[in-house]
């Protein structure tokens, strides 16, 4: 039997026990979660201490875990690992936020301040929060949104993911949108 090349063919072999198929995968998927770590980080302010690849290694060390997963292929993948970039973003605003207030904040003259404007942050803390006071009532349209805005997946690929059709992925991320836009006061950028 040839050797695992696809994605798909390395998540069922690391599954099945092959611990050098996970390092082989890595290649294979590098680039896409760096892309994703990036378009997340695009709106964090300049200095912000969790930078695009620091969130790709600690994503690598918590999916190196997951070997038992049952994976479907590589659209299964990447939905894991949006939950897992979700979760370490989260962790980090969290943590973040339980610094002293304004201790992570750059000093500035006062006559400087005038001249600054604030960086556009996302909230991931409160997106998780409206996240997750949505999904108990509508949990399929909530895993499309962590799967869209986390994890970067197109329609087809969550679709692929969900097991449902594009039309039903694309409706509840219109509905999706709406809800938690509202929810956050338009203060996403979902």
């Amino acid at each position: 039997m040839s050797p695992a090349t696809t994605p798909t063919e390395l998540l069922h072999a690391w599954r099945d026990g092959d611990r050098g198929a996970f390092d082989r995968l890595l290649p294979l998927v590098d680039q896409e979660l760096r892309r994703l770590a990036r378009r997340h980080m695009q709106h964090e302010r300049p200095g912000h201490t969790l930078q695009a690849t620091a969130l790709v290694n600690e994503a690598y060390l918590r999916l190196a875990d997951a070997s038992q997963v049952d994976w479907r292929g590589r659209a299964h993948f990447f939905a894991v690992a949006a939950r897992v970039m979700r979760h370490i973003l989260v962790d980090h605003a969290r943590a973040r936020g339980n610094v002293r207030r304004g201790g992570d904040l750059a000093k500035l003259p006062l006559a400087a301040a005038e001249h600054v404007a604030a960086p556009i942050e996302q909230d991931f803390v409160g997106l998780d929060t409206a996240l997750r006071r949505f999904e108990s009532s509508h949990e399929r349209a909530a895993r499309i949104v962590e799967l869209r805005f986390f994890g970067g997946l197109s329609a087809q690929e969550t679709a692929e993911a969900l097991a449902v059709s594009i039309d039903t992925v694309k409706r509840d991320w219109r509905f999706a949108k709406l809800w938690l836009l509202r929810e956050l006061g338009g203060a996403t950028h979902v």
